[in-house]
């Protein structure tokens, strides 16, 4: 439980060293000491049955097999190069274990049979115990970088017999540390076609993408308000603006945008019958005054906390130069709360600008706000070997200091050239990274998320229901996509990625129905972050960072400017990267609409305002 306590506000400049995941090895192999020569690599099989295997392999200190007491013909004991690997044919010689893993890793292989020519999928999952003194994150990184060098494509076995072996010399060569991995191999449905034998992944392509109706569509809603032109539009895009014309012409008919002064284009909204467009905001009494403040990026991110607001009027100030503005004015319970949409927001200096001034002239409107919620989606954060501590798409966000991590909000930026700017650099040695961190003086906001985290989830997702009611007649579905589009990955280096399982607890899916988490932990942006996976990874490890978005620090800047002591950003998870949808952007408008409905029961248990 954080106490809701006076903090020092002020945001921290700093460095930090990144370590890497190969550096940690490294070190984890110092500190578990020299490996004991009297230590066998032991494989014994467990469990079979028509359709799966298990197999155990374990470290542990053994004596020669006749010396054992084992029958030396249920044994092979390997000599030459791979000495210490000790094979028992008999599934009664295993040491009983009760013990549950520690971690859990599943993925799936595409075989091909050599005699028919027949192609089947197989699913193999690891499970993984360790030699005692271990912090979880060394866990967690070592049963990782097994992983990765296990399915490395440069030599990933081609066969049964190479993928157990592999495992083996792995554990004796350069995992002393983990203590036992029991790996199961169970057959799949046959599949009719060929694939790859480790599904491989490249995000970056460099292609040009043909313009669409969707993508003309995208870039009107991430600039709205602000209008925007054809020439804008085609520069963005690179096309011809004959193109974007004929484009806009059938998002005309369909009454998606409409024209404003001329050769400007926005969005048309389904409720522009309530839209008031003003010069200027007009004059609110003193008691209708909002004292929450709610701050959006994406389109779909507006109409979600839209949902969440009773009694709403919406204000737009529209600027053919310079920037416009957005304001929907309501009620959320007893608060007055007023809510607006960033015209962009990013990595640019120009989107970062306009960011910051948007919220400055929000906050200097509203004089008497007292609570900022940063409400939208972000990329999750996956762990992929603990299921208690996995972030799932549709899951929640909020920003909040864990442990001695004084800070709900951190931007990442690189100190200096370090070849990261490639999605599929592998860190070798550590990195130093500049960063800024935030953190509110009163930590209210997050006391109440902690209360509703501990809660049933009803408290929030009764509020879900209701906004995707008023919302069913939109050209955007809020409806949770299907739970198979939620594909994780993992990289490995180079420009691959593979596939990898949700994690599990053994036997049991922790994760069930569709119903999202509420995760409590700090949030962090950085261009740099957002474009290597691997940097990612590491800094969640090292400062504990559950998600990512892209780049609210100017908007955290000017929130801190303002004096304001009660803010948080609440993300629901649309991807594994920033929010942004470089792998796709179907979860964003569920994730908004999650992320919209616990900032509403969260408003609904503040304090109800103070009357003058």
């Amino acid at each position: 439980m954080h106490c809701s306590q006076k903090l020092d506000s002020r945001p921290y400049v700093g460095r930090t060293v990144v370590v890497s995941s190969r550096k940690l090895i490294r070190d984890i192999h110092n500190k578990m000491g020299q490996v004991d020569l009297q230590e066998k690599i032991i494989l014994t099989p467990r469990k079979k049955t028509a359709k799966s295997t298990i197999i155990s392999i374990e470290r542990r200190r053994a004596e020669a097999p006749e010396e054992n007491g084992v029958d030396g013909s249920k044994v092979f004991v390997a000599g030459g190069p791979h000495k210490g690997i000790v094979i028992q044919k008999d599934a009664l010689a295993a040491i009983p274990d009760n013990s549950p893993p520690k971690l859990t890793l599943e993925f799936r292989v595409f075989l091909v049979s050599s005699a028919t020519n027949e192609h089947s999928q197989e699913s193999r999952t690891l499970w993984f115990w360790f030699k005692d003194g271990l912090f979880h994150t060394e866990e967690a990184c070592s049963a990782q970088e097994f992983f990765k060098d296990l399915v490395s494509p440069v030599d990933f076995p081609r066969d049964y017999v190479g993928f157990i072996k592999k495992i083996m010399k792995l554990m004796q060569t350069k995992y002393p540390q983990i203590q036992k991995v029991e790996v199961e191999l169970r057959h799949l449905e046959p599949v009719e076609r060929s694939s790859f034998l480790v599904q491989m992944v490249d995000y970056e392509s460099d292609n040009l993408i043909e313009v669409t109706e969707a993508i003309v569509l995208e870039i009107i809603e991430s600039s709205f308000p602000n209008p925007i032109s054809v020439s804008q539009i085609a520069n963005q895009t690179r096309s011809d603006p004959r193109k974007i014309v004929e484009l806009l012409t059938s998002l005309q008919n369909k009454r998606r945008v409409k024209t404003i002064g001329g050769d400007n284009f926005t969005r048309m909204t389904k409720n522009e019958d309530n839209i008031k467009v003003v010069r200027q905001m007009p004059r609110i009494i003193r008691s209708q005054q909002p004292t929450v403040a709610i701050i959006t990026a994406k389109y779909c991110e507006k109409l979600a906390v839209d949902a969440m607001i009773d009694d709403l009027e919406t204000f737009v100030r529209f600027n053919t130069v310079g920037e416009s503005n957005v304001y929907s004015l309501g009620t959320i319970g007893n608060h007055r709360v007023v809510a607006t949409k960033l015209p962009s927001v990013g990595n640019t200096r120009e989107a970062m600008i306009v960011a910051g001034n948007t919220t400055t002239r929000l906050l200097g409107t509203f004089q008497a706000v007292e609570h900022v919620f940063l409400v939208g989606v972000a990329g999750g954060v996956p762990h992929y070997t603990d299921s208690q501590r996995h972030i799932r798409l549709g899951d929640v966000v909020v920003s909040a200091p864990i442990q001695d991590k004084r800070f709900i909000y951190m931007y990442c930026e690189e100190k200096r050239k370090q070849n990261l700017n490639n999605s599929n650099s592998q860190m070798e040695e550590n990195v130093e990274i500049e960063t800024k961190t935030w953190c509110p003086p009163d930590l209210q906001l997050q006391d109440i998320a902690e209360n509703i985290r501990h809660q049933d989830n009803s408290v929030y997702i009764s509020h879900f229901h209701q906004g995707l009611e008023i919302l069913s007649d939109q050209d955007i579905s809020f409806l949770r996509p299907p739970p198979e589009s939620d594909k994780l990955y993992m990289s490995i280096g180079g420009n691959d990625l593979i596939e990898v399982n949700h994690p599990t607890d053994r036997g049991n899916e922790i994760r069930t129905g569709a119903t999202p988490r509420l995760h409590l932990g700090p949030i962090g942006c950085g261009y740099i972050v957002s474009r290597n996976d691997i940097l990612r990874q590491e800094i969640s490890y090292t400062h504990g960072i559950l998600a990512y978005d892209s780049e609210f620090d100017q908007v955290l800047e000017s929130i801190y400017g303002n004096r304001k002591d009660n803010y948080v950003v609440i993300r629901g998870i649309s991807d594994y990267v920033d929010g942004t949808g470089g792998r796709g952007k179907e979860w964003q408008a569920y994730a908004s609409l999650v992320a919209s409905s616990v900032m509403k029961a969260m408003i609904l248990e503040l304090p109800n305002p103070v009357q003058d």
